[in-house]
């Protein structure tokens, strides 16, 4: 990328900015944290960013920032920056730091006796939603054909599987159908296990500028910060919400206020999915839900008599045993109602990290790159071509998922591990188990921006990686927009772009001509198009990193015939507008199955269900970044906490501020007790950003997308002992 792309003087009006911010010139990237991706404006004084403020015309965030957002500068400058290797000489030795020419041989070295020892597929890596498409499609390529490992996955596991596996089965294809207009275009919108009040600020403040004076239905078990602005609040028992679904969807069909043209034109299984739903009436679910008859009535006529409903789900619904087919009951809703397509309509994943999405369709990870397919010969052949490898080199199998990686550790079958911008220790379910399995590798290394990670304090190698800002390349937000990363800092010390960590790992390996044509972020990119032609993700129309910035970003698809048509892309394009979907015979599939208990329901010694969730708009996933801010610990309590209802609390003993001890099967942790009606009786919450969160969790997961469970399991409360 040229420096003319980054710094053009006078694009921009500074704004009403403090002294120092003063600029020579701006530029405009994706921001690094949620799957929003805001377009934020750097200012940028000699090379350097100084300061930013919200972009005002880029299509997604409209002039907007969350508090994440305006101290994206700020973590950079953290005095745990990984800014040298780390190297630890033996098991309980403590890391020193180490020249790169050591630490690459060592990383070498080691992960080639383990594969000559226990074979190729011994070794393995998690990667993440953290790093751009660019350094994803390389490091799956590096590791999968060049290293030889069959089994990688990334932590976008813990929040998109579920949403993935739905979208595949029900459409064809990982298609997220939407656009943010949406929000301001629906007059009806249905958020389920969903509060992008919080998790979402962006999006929430697209919802407030809707003119149309929206129903707007909220399906959660707490009473949220969106719940409480809803028209209609469903506050339903947690994991009934499949059974809400099909009762809503019952009472649809049953007052006959589907789309029934729709349906039989671009849709199969609608008699199965009538029959299945025919028992599950709103006096039937009632009960097990908590929710009043009338109370799912009224849901199901304002869905059924909206112009333009549109239907969205999280990791509320993702993040669930049976969380593929609540997924596909909202899917169902949106098909059967016509609600596809059109302006303020779809059924809508929200996706979670900065960029999930190009982890879903270029990490190498359950899809060949480019969401080709592992186990088809025609799909490895392709992109083989298109490497110019031997196809030999590409597995005739995907990877193991994240949870049987982990496993595999467990059962000695993987012995060596590299982990790239994730922090499995912090945010895998059942932590103190995760831990024990780490400390049992025979080599773990981390790739970082930071050394003090829970995982990377594990590491026997710390590999110093730059972070956002100080790097290149491109992001995949929740609407399917393409938009650029930026490098407009040095990274501290001898920290490399993670790119560069590739370069020089296939370098050392012996394999630099698998990827001679790949000097640059751009290089990739321009390989990534290649992959894509023809598949539902085009994107070949687009013409490189200078378009996609003077468009404020690019959605897919964008073919080379949809350039030919139209000069420039339309900001707004939603998928399906022709009922034409990605399965062969261009249908929809309705998607039901029987609902299942709670693994792990509320007993006697532990009589309370514990949810989990994002606690505030200020803090971010594990807090590896967003715990470096002041302003932004400023925002949301140090201390971890437990949401509990009044009546639990007096039962219990404890008053709001008291020390308690929560108990699970797996371990206790010690937090402060929050007093508050937000939750329901028998259920207590706490935020997943906390480090002790997980001690407690489950180890279960959704049969079909391998997700993690995170939102159940049986506790128990006590007071403090002192």
């Amino acid at each position: 990328m040229t420096r003319q792309l980054l710094l053009e003087p006078g694009r921009h009006g500074l704004g009403m900015t403090h002294a120092s911010m003063k600029a020579d010139q701006t530029t405009t990237a994706t921001c690094g944290y949620c799957a929003t991706g805001c377009g934020l404006r750097l200012h940028v004084r000699d090379g350097q960013a100084v300061g930013l403020t919200p972009e005002t015309q880029y299509p997604v965030n409209l002039g907007m920032a969350c508090p994440k957002g305006w101290e994206a500068l700020e973590v950079l400058d953290a005095d745990d920056r990984a800014t040298s290797p780390l190297l630890r000489a033996g098991k309980g030795q403590p890391q020193e730091r180490v020249d790169w020419d050591t630490a690459l041989k060592t990383f070498v070295s080691r992960f080639k006796a383990i594969q000559e020892q226990h074979g190729d597929h011994s070794v393995a890596f998690l990667s993440t939603g953290q790093i751009p498409c660019e350094e994803m499609a390389y490091l799956g390529a590096l590791a999968k054909f060049g290293m030889g490992m069959l089994h990688g996955d990334g932590n976008t596991r813990q929040c998109m599987a579920t949403a993935v596996t739905a979208y595949k089965e029900s459409f064809g294809f990982d298609a997220p159908p939407y656009t943010y207009d949406d929000f301001e275009q629906s007059d009806c919108l249905v958020f389920v296990g969903s509060n992008p009040c919080i998790g979402h600020p962006i999006m929430w403040e697209r919802v407030l500028r809707n003119q149309n004076d929206p129903e707007i239905i909220v399906l959660d078990p707490r009473r949220t910060e969106t719940a409480m602005a809803a028209t209609q609040h469903l506050q339903l028992q947690p994991k009934s919400d499949l059974e809400v679904l099909y009762a809503i969807t019952q009472v649809i069909i049953e007052n006959g206020w589907i789309d029934r043209d729709f349906i039989e034109a671009h849709t199969n299984g609608f008699e199965a999915l009538a029959k299945h739903v025919q028992p599950y009436t709103p006096e039937q679910v009632a009960q097990r839900s908590g929710l009043s008859v009338h109370t799912l009535r009224r849901a199901a006529e304002s869905i059924a008599h909206a112009k333009a409903a549109s239907l969205w789900w999280t990791m509320g619904v993702n993040q669930s045993y049976q969380g593929t087919r609540t997924a596909q009951a909202i899917i169902n809703l949106a098909l059967i109602t016509g609600n596809i397509g059109r302006p303020g309509t779809g059924a809508n994943s929200i996706t979670g990290q900065c960029n999930a999405m190009g982890s879903r369709l270029w990490s190498n990870t359950t899809n060949l790159l480019g969401h080709h397919r592992f186990e088809s010969a025609e799909d490895r052949n392709r992109v083989a071509s298109i490497l110019g490898i031997d196809s030999q080199r590409i597995p005739d199998q995907p990877s193991w998922s994240y949870d049987r990686i982990i496993e595999g550790i467990k059962n000695d079958e993987i012995k060596g591990l590299w982990v790239i911008a994730t922090n499995p220790a912090h945010s895998w379910i059942d932590q103190d188990q995760c831990r024990e399995l780490l400390d049992q590798l025979d080599f773990l290394v981390v790739q970082d921006m930071y050394h003090s990670t829970e995982t990377a304090v594990q590491a026997d190698l710390v590999l110093p990686a730059a972070g956002w800002g100080e790097k290149e390349g491109t992001f995949i937000n929740s609407e399917r927009r393409y938009g650029l990363l930026k490098k407009v800092r040095k990274a501290p010390g001898e920290a490399l772009a993670d790119f560069q960590i590739f370069r020089a790992v296939a370098q050392y390996w012996g394999v630099p001509e698998m990827f001679e044509k790949w000097d640059a972020p751009e290089a990739v990119f321009q390989t990534m198009q290649e992959l894509s032609a023809g598949r539902p993700n085009d994107l070949t129309g687009i013409d490189g990193y200078r378009q996609l910035d003077q468009c404020g970003g690019i959605q897919w698809p964008w073919s080379r015939d949809d350039a030919k048509r139209h000069r420039t892309p339309e900001q707004q394009r939603r998928l399906f507008a022709d009922g034409k979907f990605l399965h062969q015979d261009g249908k929809a599939r309705l998607i039901v199955e029987r609902p299942s208990p709670m693994p792990e329901a509320p007993c006697e010694d532990y009589p309370f269900l514990l949810l989990s969730g994002r606690g505030t708009v200020s803090q971010w996933h594990t807090q590896t970044r967003t715990g470096k801010s002041l302003v932004l610990g400023k925002l949301y309590p140090q201390n971890p906490y437990v949401e509990i209802h009044p009546h639990d609390a007096k039962q219990i003993g404890i008053a709001n501020g008291d020390g308690v001890t929560v108990i699970s099967r797996r371990g206790k942790v010690d937090v402060l007790a929050m007093v508050t009606p937000t939750v329901q009786s028998g259920q207590v919450f706490m935020p997943m950003h906390y480090e002790v969160t997980n001690r407690l969790t489950l180890s279960h997961f959704d049969p079909h997308s391998r997700q993690p469970s995170f939102k159940d399991c049986a506790v128990a409360i006590v007071p403090r002992v002192s």
